[in-house]
């Protein structure tokens, strides 16, 4: 073995490649798309995606709709291939945001807006209604209740809202006064409903 032959850099020093998930419906039907391999980033799954959109097909065309906790952007890029108008994107992590801007040129998606900052900055700032709202923050961090008081304080839910909640099975929360269930489902230790405003 010769002495002279370079060490091999180690894998870890390199940057992760970005990871990918599949748009299952609409005009990107097929399409691979990036986003980037952050701890904690939970893409919601093909299975769970195809039941959460059939509930939504009827709701979609020209409406706009907001995905609080963007982390992959699976569930609002869903939207928008589906016929959703425009899309706020909130994400606090700058890499997700970035690879998110990234795959919305790619894609030349205009209705997509991302906004990087925390959720509760997102919502300190009074908004006109939303007609569908995603709300799927990270697992671990416990975000659901303060995210339903400040959609409600920001103006984000108005008559005919649909909200979707996505949280682990056993978690307790508390919809605000006036939230209808519309539909639920249980997928392994996910916990999936949709409300209406």
């Amino acid at each position: 073995m010769s002495r002279n032959r370079r060490p091999r850099t180690s894998d870890r020093s390199k940057p992760a490649s970005p990871s990918q998930l599949r748009i299952i419906g609409g005009r990107w039907r097929g399409r691979k798309v990036a986003f980037a391999p952050i701890e904690g980033l939970r893409p919601t799954g093909d299975r769970l995606r195809e039941t959460l959109f059939n509930w939504l097909q009827f709701h979609l065309p020209g409406v706009r709709c907001l995905d609080l906790f963007a982390g992959s952007g699976a569930l609002g890029l869903e939207a928008l291939s589906r016929g959703a108008e425009t899309v706020d994107f909130v994400e606090l992590d700058r890499g997700a945001a970035q690879t998110l801007r990234q795959q919305l040129d790619l894609l030349q998606a205009e209705g997509g807006h991302v906004h990087n900052c925390p959720a509760e900055v997102f919502l300190s700032q009074p908004a006109q209604p939303y007609d569908v709202i995603f709300v799927d923050p990270p697992f671990a961090n416990d975000l659901w209740q303060s995210a339903l008081t400040g959609l409600e304080e920001a103006g984000c839910i108005g008559e005919g809202t649909l909200i979707y909640i996505e949280s682990p099975r056993d978690a307790s929360i508390q919809v605000p006064a006036g939230w209808q269930l519309e539909k639920e489902k249980h997928a392994g230790q996910v916990c999936m409903r949709l409300f209406a405003r």
